[in-house]
């Protein structure tokens, strides 16, 4: 990832997906196979049918990546300005997308904020790259 920002995108996207229990989301998306044009393979061989297999996984999930990006969108926008996510912030991104009412709560937001503080510290302070472990129950299927 990137250190151009304090709080790189990906890992508000890794927070929030993590966080909320989202398979659907893009770090749900690379574990099952799903390759962005932005990726590199760093190590190891790609399966044969690679991009068979992204492109699959990205059909499959076309519905499901998007709706994460307003609380992904707050939250980096939040640790970026080093302010807390408030569930205002959220409420006022989500509309901008959808009509319908936001499915955050407080209690999501609260663990979302935690979770992106504890990250951003970890990432702010280490020269090396993270890893960061994605749980199996949570692939895209």
């Amino acid at each position: 990832m990137s250190r151009r920002f304090w709080v790189p995108h990906d890992l508000a996207h890794f927070a929030v997906e993590r966080a909320r229990g989202l398979p659907g989301g893009i770090f749900g998306c690379i574990a099952a196979g799903a390759v962005f044009s932005n990726m590199v393979v760093l190590s190891g061989r790609p399966r044969h049918d690679a991009r068979a297999r992204s492109m699959s996984v990205l059909r499959a999930t076309r519905k499901s990546i998007s709706p994460a990006e307003s609380l992904v969108g707050a939250a980096h926008s939040a640790a970026e300005t080093h302010r807390r996510l408030l569930l205002r912030d959220v409420r006022e991104a989500w509309g901008v997308l959808r009509a319908e009412p936001c499915p955050y709560d407080a209690q999501t937001v609260r663990r979302v904020a935690s979770m992106l503080e504890a990250l951003a510290e970890e990432w702010s302070s280490s020269t090396e790259p993270l890893e960061l472990p994605w749980p199996e129950r949570l692939r895209a299927g």
